[in-house]
């Protein structure tokens, strides 16, 4: 026992200074902890410690032209985290808290996320220390060209393939595409949530909040129930955010609240489609704060950030879906005392550990992202692939795909439940513990390359 708790000692103190990295790698080494204890293989073949491990770690300067002539210079990084089970696959990030340890937690948790959707995916992350708010397009143009004069080298259609992430949407990947495609003189695959006129998938936009709807559905219909009439709490209002609650409204569910970096916004009316597509027009046209939908709507109030956040308000499901640790166990004792009975991670590592061992504990049906959020990197799989064919897939085909995908998840995490012998609806030591192994045989059967 002295022997294994030595692994995540010694994994620590190699990476001071890196609170989320730490975070998320003792999340996982709790988890495999009892598989770990039964198979002498594992532990001598240290391969948790090999996992945990990135393959490589690309940081670059990345130095650009804003608008009044003046250069700028920024932080760029690609971790490729774990080739295991295919190339290296992974968002990109730009946002002025990227740095090191955020993008290790990140592509450390895509392993195993990837890995439970059952397609051919390796893990890695990236990004910059870059602000895509306020820029005009030029100005996010010209540093995603900065962006990509770097990172060129270090990807590929069969080798690593970034995708979007906070800060990063459809345009961001079109101008590193296009750098990318200029440079190489290749048309391929080399990013993925391209638009659906160049390469890019139908569905890739939604899949993430979809696969999110559908993980919870699963979820509840393990338990004879479904999201009928069920009131839902969905933090933040982006990408994820918007399609989440596009698919809560057509499962019946009613979303009474929202949020973004600003505040967030109260409507007991719940929400509509008119008001969604109004949503999409002040977040994704006018790039404005969701105040400006509060002034529209008499029955919406916003609360601006502050002591009170939208984890007050009460609900029977909660979907965080904006940034890691955005939920405190304080949030989660508010959040169960007001009848809380569902929550499900859309975004990455939304809970501290403290909230998730609260909602395990209080028997609340917990979704970890690994698996509930896994359809965003499953779809960009399924591009991955369209690509490769050189042709596209019908939009209801793609549907039924990542229905299908969430499904087997949800499955595998049944079979893990029972193979392990963990408690009912134990998705969170089953997500790791199913991921770990197949991630782990894989590296056994490749050798100590």
């Amino acid at each position: 026992m002295a022997a294994l708790n030595n692994i995540l000692k010694s994994i620590t103190q190699k990476n001071p200074h890196e609170a989320e990295y730490h975070q998320a790698v003792e999340e996982v080494f709790e988890s495999i902890l009892p598989v770990l204890k039964k198979n002498k293989t594992f532990v001598d073949e240290k391969l948790f410690e090999r996992i945990c491990e990135p393959e490589r770690v690309i940081s670059f300067r990345v130095c650009w032209t804003d608008d009044q002539g003046k250069v700028q210079v920024n932080k760029g990084f690609r971790v490729q985290m774990n080739s295991a089970l295919g190339p290296y696959k992974g968002g990109l990030r730009f946002h002025p808290s990227v740095n090191q340890s955020i993008l290790k937690f990140l592509a450390f948790e895509q392993i195993f996320k990837n890995a439970l959707t059952g397609l051919p995916l390796g893990a890695g992350k990236g990004g910059a220390d870059f602000d895509p708010k306020g820029k005009s397009d030029g100005e996010v143009m010209r540093f995603c060209q900065a962006w990509m004069m770097e990172a060129y080298r270090h990807i590929g259609h069969f080798t690593d393939i970034p995708a979007g992430d906070i800060g990063v949407g459809e345009r961001e990947i079109g101008y590193l595409f296009g750098t990318y495609k200029k440079i190489r003189n290749e048309f391929q695959g080399v990013l993925t949530g391209k638009g659906t006129d160049w390469g890019g998938s139908y569905l890739r936009p939604e899949a993430t909040g979809y696969g999110l709807i559908h993980f919870a559905h699963f979820m509840l219909t393990e338990v004879d129930d479904n999201l009928g009439n069920k009131t839902c709490l969905v933090s933040g209002a982006g990408n994820v955010s918007q399609f989440a609650m596009e698919k809560l409204l057509q499962e019946g569910a009613k979303v009474v609240a929202f949020s973004d970096s600003t505040g967030f916004v109260h409507d007991p009316e719940g929400m509509t489609e008119e008001k969604l597509s109004h949503l999409k027009t002040v977040k994704n046209g006018e790039r404005k704060s969701i105040s400006a939908f509060a002034d529209k709507y008499a029955s919406a109030t916003f609360t601006a950030k502050g002591n009170k956040n939208i984890w007050s308000i009460p609900a029977d499901c909660a979907f965080p879906c904006a940034t890691q640790n955005e939920l405190d166990v304080a949030d989660a004792k508010t959040l169960r005392k007001n009848g809380l009975m569902l929550l499900a991670e859309g975004a990455n590592m939304p809970c501290t550990p403290e909230a998730i061992n609260y909602f395990q504990k209080s028997k609340v049906l917990y979704g970890p992202g690994k698996a509930s959020n896994a359809g965003g990197v499953a779809v960009s799989g399924l591009e991955m692939t369209q690509n490769r064919m050189g042709r596209y897939w019908a939009k209801i085909d793609l549907e039924k795909e990542l229905r299908a995908i969430m499904k087997n998840i949800h499955e595998k995490c049944l079979e893990t439940i029972d193979k392990h012998h963990l408690e009912e609806q134990d998705y969170l030591n089953a997500a790791n513990i199913g991921a770990f192994e197949k991630v782990a045989k894989a590296m056994l059967a490749q050798g100590t390359v």
